[in-house]
């Protein structure tokens, strides 16, 4: 069971050990009337027509950068379609019909959505699972529409640029190369926040957009209250940041929608489409991304590397950005990623590289582990001792950055341990890897949100989190006929 991307995820910087809350994702682009179409993710699409161009100097920049960020291309057709001709209607109501947008699907369980100057909207699977109907997703886009409108993304840049130079200048003190995955996420993440004023500011203008081209306005106070309970649904087994802070779900926030909403219609008023918008997004992966690979208890198992490991036990195993983190009850934490080196650069070489702080070259050996080659070596810092090795599968190479305080003997088996469990996936370790995709149910006369939360029965909390998918209260009644969100384990 996911959860939600709201994992601590461990990275190095040069001076130690830093947690930050934790994304993990890719993305596709939709093609449809003033939709840039696009299918992979190689490359930049072209200037959006009737933007500044500025604005579409800084979007087709940092557009790579998101998708790089988030990790790829997420396809699903009859979304697609769907986003293409919702984003048609919202463009003409927003007065920019002839302006050209790109929307891209995040491959990523974080319920987020984001824009950048020059026409560049962002959505993820998480919040599509979480929307219930047409008007809420319509809500969201609208609401990321008035954003680029409002320019409100062109102002924030400014903070991008201030991420980089703070980039510089550590680079500079520490003579080693910044982290491009640790440069990445920063810049999604400051990108994707706005101030509380630009986003009251994007609601009302959102709602105004969303009912001009024909959808429910009460939709977007709907979806805020859908967002703030799945907010609690996730802290409740979660220590890591709060991923709405830059999209407050507030009770004040909410009435203020509603009040809004209220100036062009009653509830109700215009079109909602439950059963089309579950139809376009039914079988949409839920949770992370196989694409990572796949937690399965405390191995990690990567179809694509043919690469398996496993942690010791204390260890909490997660999938983040680009990476593979775990943390122990001790304030121990492990990173594995990969990472771009030469064939010609012998393992040890690149240990010795400097692109880690403190390294203690003595320390650095080679072995072979398992068939595959490695190399190991210890760094210290002011505050942090540093296991690292480096392995080399096939020409890629991998790391394990191991991090803790206290230089303990458990903390070097722990280490050593969890290298010497690397190895090549067998049969039976693919065979254990499973796909989680958001499926529809429809209820009978004599069901109940508890008979049909039982459908997912095999997953941890399943009965809180079907109530959260289909936005039922405990107790609430199911409509006989009507379909609901369940989650699937293929």
């Amino acid at each position: 069971m996911s959860r939600q991307s709201l994992t601590r995820r461990a990275f190095l910087s040069g001076t130690g050990l830093v947690l930050v809350a934790g994304v993990a994702g890719c993305s596709g682009l939709i093609g449809g009337s003033n939709i840039t179409t696009r299918r992979t993710g190689g490359s930049a699409p072209a200037v959006p027509a009737g933007t500044d161009p500025e604005d579409a100097v800084i979007g087709l920049r940092e557009h790579p950068r998101i998708i790089a960020s988030y990790g790829g291309v997420y396809e699903h057709r009859k979304t697609e379609l769907m986003l293409a001709r919702m984003v048609s209607k919202l463009l003409a109501a927003a007065g920019q019909p002839s302006t050209q947008f790109t929307i891209t699907i995040l491959d990523s369980s974080e319920v987020n959505a984001f824009a950048l100057p020059g026409g560049f909207i962002y959505v993820t699977r998480g919040i599509l699972a979480l929307a219930n109907d047409l008007s809420e997703l319509a809500a969201v886009i609208a609401h990321e529409i008035a954003h680029v409108t409002l320019r409100h993304a062109r102002a924030r840049s400014a903070r991008v640029r201030t991420s980089e130079l703070v980039d510089r200048v550590i680079t500079g003190v520490l003579g080693g190369v910044i982290d491009p995955n640790a440069t990445a996420e920063r810049t999604a993440q400051n990108l994707a926040a706005f101030s509380q004023n630009q986003e009251l500011e994007a609601d009302r203008e959102g709602i105004k957009i969303a009912a001009g081209a024909g959808y429910d306005p009460h939709a977007a106070a709907r979806f805020l209250t859908a967002m703030g309970r799945f907010a609690q649904f996730v802290s409740a087994s979660s220590t890591g940041e709060d991923f709405l802070s830059s999209h407050p779900s507030t009770p004040d926030r909410i009435q203020k929608a509603i009040s809004e909403a209220r100036n062009y219609g009653a509830p109700g008023t215009g079109t909602t489409d439950r059963q089309g918008y579950l139809d376009a997004i039914e079988g949409i992966t839920f949770g992370d991304s196989n694409r990572q690979g796949a937690v399965v208890g405390r191995s990690y198992v990567s179809p694509q590397w043919r690469l398996t490991f496993s942690v010791p036990n204390g260890y909490s195993l997660q999938i983040s950005n680009q990476a593979v983190v775990a943390v122990a009850a001790d304030g121990a934490a492990l990173r594995f990623d990969s990472a771009q080196v030469p064939a010609s650069t012998g393992l040890a070489d690149y240990l010795r590289s400097g692109w880690i702080a403190g390294l203690q070259p003595e320390t650095v050996v080679t072995r072979a582990v398992n068939g595959i080659e490695t190399a190991t070596g210890r760094a210290r810092t002011d505050q942090w001792h540093f296991d690292v090795s480096v392995a080399r599968i096939d020409g890629n190479v991998f790391r394990f950055i191991f991090a803790n305080k206290d230089d303990t003997q458990a903390f070097r088996a722990a280490a050593q341990q969890t290298l010497d469990s690397l190895r090549r996936t067998q049969a039976s370790d693919l065979a254990a890897v499973r796909t989680i995709r958001l499926g529809l149910v429809r209820a009978g006369s004599g069901d109940t949100a508890d008979t049909l939360a039982q459908r997912m029965g095999q997953l941890n909390r399943g009965r809180e989190l079907f109530l959260v998918l289909n936005n039922l209260l405990p107790g609430d009644p199911v409509q006989a006929g009507t379909a609901y969100k369940i989650v699937r384990v293929e």
